[in-house]
């Protein structure tokens, strides 16, 4: 009885190694590890001659709960060796069932670039719930504006003092044109994604019914895409 027991786990093992494709690696990693393996090899078979004990008299039933034992064990070893791919996948599918203007980190590439994908919003706009100077905001990816734009109560919440601010700048709203103040904000941050020093416009109160996320914050980034429902910011 533990002799089968013990042929199953070994060949489950050697199968699982087998479809991997890489049996160069697993012979250079079991010789650097024979004792680890030897133990973990004793540590299973004191626990099936535990179950064969056990079970007495139930062979079919103590080779059904091992192999199940040994079957979580490798697909958790299978999770473990695609956890990026399976990490991919999992942040896409949150990224379909998570409320529009959540960010979701759904790549981290090997030279350390990461992506963050932003859902559209049912106002048809992508609302990305970022931080500006470390203080949580919302704010609207505009591509046609040229910098950064805050209403001032958001600024104030930012540590910018607003009535020291000189209105300035001419710009264009879709409520008309007014005038802002050019101002530079330390870090704004959408996720994992930051940039510094960030070129940005404070503007008249009653301006603005939402802050933009305008170009000089999307210019700093490696790249950015709008592809149907969703927005995918690289940096």
């Amino acid at each position: 009885m533990l002799a089968v027991l013990i042929a199953i786990l070994l060949g489950l093992v050697a199968l699982y190694w087998s479809l991997s494709g890489d049996t160069d690696s697993f012979s250079a990693l079991a010789g650097e590890n024979a004792p680890y393996i030897v133990g973990a090899l004793a540590l299973a078979a004191l626990y099936l001659l535990t179950l064969s004990g056990d079970y007495q008299g139930r062979r079919r039933d103590a080779v059904r709960h091992a192999a199940t034992w040994i079957g979580i064990g490798l697909a958790l070893i299978v999770a473990y060796t695609y956890r990026e791919e399976i990490k991919t996948v999992a942040y896409r599918v949150a990224g379909e069932v998570l409320p529009p203007g959540h960010s979701l980190l759904v790549e981290t590439a090997p030279t350390g670039e990461q992506a963050v994908r932003l859902r559209r919003h049912d106002n048809a706009h992508f609302i990305a719930r970022g931080a500006v100077n470390g203080v949580t905001m919302s704010l609207l990816v505009d591509t046609g504006a040229s910098t950064v734009v805050l209403k001032p109560a958001d600024a104030e919440r930012a540590g910018i003092d607003t009535k020291s601010l000189s209105f300035t700048t001419p710009v264009s709203t879709a409520n008309g044109s007014t005038f802002a103040a050019p101002i530079r904000l330390k870090t704004i941050s959408v996720g994992p994604l930051e940039v510094r020093d960030v070129e940005a416009l404070v503007a008249q109160p009653g301006a603005l019914s939402e802050n933009l996320l305008g170009m000089s914050f999307l210019k700093r980034l490696r790249s950015y895409e709008f592809s149907g429902d969703f927005l995918t910011l690289r940096g």
